[in-house]
Parts: C-alpha cells; sequence; structure tokens
C-alpha cells in the first residue's frame, strides 16, 4: 500500500516509524511544516517527523500552505498513492487533496470522537478532568474532525498524568490502532459521528495558562497538568510555572506514594497563600476550596526544580502569597 505521510510533532513519530517497519506500507513521500526557529540562538531546527524522515531517505514536501502550493499539489498527485495518512499535521488539507488517494485519507486524532474535535484535544480532556480518552482513526472530510470513524482504542486517564505524559501513551496506542485500521480498511464500515455529542479542543492561548488561586483544587490541578508546563503565577513580583502538582482534598482518592499526606493545614489560608512547607515533597498552597500541592515550580530564566528545593532555596515562609 502506498502512503504519503502528514505528520509534524513527535506524536506523530510512532506512527511514521510502525509504517516504515511493515513491508506492507511503502512510505513514498512524508509531508510536514516548515522547519521553525527555535532556541536561543533562533536557529532553524525540523520537525521531529522530517527528521525520521530524513534518516529513512524518505522524500520531504514543506510547503506553507499545502491548499495553495502548486508543486506540492502537482506531487501529491503524481504520488498515486493508496492513502494519505495524516496525524498532527497541522494545516487543513483542500476537498482537492482529500479525494487524491484512492482509499483516501486516514486521520489518527487523539480523542474519542466525536468528543474533543480540534488542535488541543489530549490538553483539553485534562483540563475537564476526563476518566478516559482515547485514538480514533478515521476517513476524512472537509470539516475540522467531523469525518466518519473507522476505529477506536480507549485508555483511562491517571490523576497524575500530564498532556505529555499522555501524549506519549496516546501515540503508541495510535500507531498501532493505524497499522490495524489500514490493515482492515476494506473491510471496516465507516460509522458516521453523531453531531450533537461533539466537543471542542481549540488551540490553547496566552490567558489559558494564568492560574487563579480562587478556583477548585482539583480545577487547578487539571490546568495545570492539561497545559503542561506552561502555567503560571507570580512569586515575589516574578513569573512562576507551576509543573507539578497533586490536590488534596477529601474527596480525592491519591496514588499510595502520597495516599499519608495530610489534607488540612492549621487556619484557613487566603487563596494563593502558602500553607505549608512539606519537607522533600514540596509545598501547600491554599485554593478556593481546599490545598494543592506543588512537586515542580520554575522560575523564569531558571531550570525547573522540585516544591521542595525551591522553598528551601527561596527560604519560603508560610502565608507567602502566589499570584
Amino acid at each position: 500500500m502506498k502512503i504519503v505521510f502528514f505528520g509534524t510533532p513527535q506524536f506523530a513519530v510512532p506512527t511514521l516509524e510502525a509504517l516504515l517497519a511493515d513491508a506492507t506500507f511503502d512510505v513514498v513521500a512524508v509531508v510536514t511544516q516548515p522547519d521553525k526557529r527555535r532556541g536561543r540562538g533562533n536557529g532553524l531546527s525540523a520537525s521531529p517527523i522530517k527528521s525520521v524522515a530524513l534518516a529513512h531517505q524518505i522524500p520531504v514536501w514543506q510547503p506553507k500552505s499545502v491548499k495553495k502550493d502548486a508543486e506540492t499539489l502537482e506531487k501529491l498527485q503524481s504520488a498515486q498513492a493508496d492513502s494519505f495518512v495524516v496525524v498532527a499535521y497541522g494545516q487543513i488539507l483542500s476537498q482537492a487533496i482529500l479525494d487524491m488517494p484512492k482509499l483516501g485519507c486516514v486521520n489518527v486524532h487523539g480523542s474519542l470522537l466525536p468528543k474533543y474535535r480540534g488542535a488541543a484535544p489530549i490538553q483539553w480532556c485534562l483540563y475537564n478532568g476526563e476518566p478516559e480518552t482515547g485514538i480514533t482513526t478515521m476517513l476524512m472530510d472537509a470539516g475540522m474532525d467531523t469525518g466518519a470513524m473507522l476505529l477506536k482504542s480507549g485508555v483511562p486517564i491517571a490523576l497524575l498524568d500530564n498532556a505529555q505524559d499522555l501524549a506519549a501513551k496516546l501515540s503508541t496506542i495510535g500507531a498501532n490502532l493505524l497499522i490495524e485500521t489500514l490493515t482492515k480498511l476494506s473491510e471496516t464500515s465507516p460509522i458516521a459521528q453523531d453531531d450533537s455529542q461533539a466537543t471542542y479542543a481549540p488551540l490553547i492561548k496566552k490567558p489559558d495558562y494564568e492560574l487563579d488561586w480562587t478556583r477548585r483544587t482539583i480545577d487547578l490541578h487539571n490546568q495545570i497538568r492539561g497545559f503542561f508546563p506552561n502555567c503560571t503565577t507570580t512569586f515575589r513580583g516574578t513569573a512562576l510555572k507551576v509543573t507539578s502538582t497533586v490536590p488534596l482534598t477529601a474527596d480525592i482518592e491519591l496514588p499510595a506514594e502520597f495516599a499519608s499526606l495530610p489534607q488540612l493545614f492549621g487556619n484557613p489560608h487566603a487563596p494563593g497563600e502558602v500553607a505549608a512547607v512539606l519537607k522533600n515533597v514540596g509545598f501547600v498552597v491554599q485554593t478556593g476550596d481546599g490545598f494543592l500541592l506543588l512537586r515542580e515550580v520554575q522560575l523564569a530564566g531558571k531550570s525547573p526544580r522540585s516544591g521542595w528545593d525551591f522553598a528551601n532555596g527561596t527560604r519560603l515562609e508560610i502565608g507567602e502569597k502566589l499570584g
């Protein structure tokens, strides 16, 4: 089966590697986003998918706009592919492109559709505290993740999973499910999505990262792990990222390693105030309805530090306020 693969981030790498490892498939080209400038030197950096493709000597096409690039459109048509496989590519395909492959365009989407259509399904399902998510393969149409579904595979979400952890799990599931989908493509009956059950996962914007300590403990925890590693507050007038937390409320069952942590910390504090410092563990902040243990933080311009090391190094005092 001749395949043209569309993808960009690390999430797409296991699927491309699975196709390359299976003699059933012939990946004739890879389409990925243009190189971006990153880091302090502002040098051009290739996408993870481009790096894999080059390592396997596969042609790489990087149009700024795949819908408008005449050269890329001609190459896609000339490829005579059986299927286009799309995994977190980052551009919308035109109907003309969708019509090119003989067996259609197959997308690997990081949610159990029709829930969480859109650009950031993994992040928003964590933000909303979903107990499970998964991968859906579908035949693409011109809508935003609205195509007929082919196969699904679910996975439970653990309390301390963050977006990076969950993406790693789902990328492996997605790779396996894509191979199964293509293998069974001729015998699988696509199932139309129920639009009345659809929810959306839009691009994350800068205000989404800001922490409001008057919110519930579990909501803050879900925001921090869902939008990992970018959620921010302030500490002594400087931006502070909060990257790992544990919710401390009586109604949440904690993993065994944290089960012995105290749930209450003396007199009530104002939201955002430091309520306790737990040796070798981290520091605890009052929220709108309880307490949140901060396990890892990062001051602007500094490396990430454990909550305990940060508290120790800054001589953090009970009653100091974040935000």
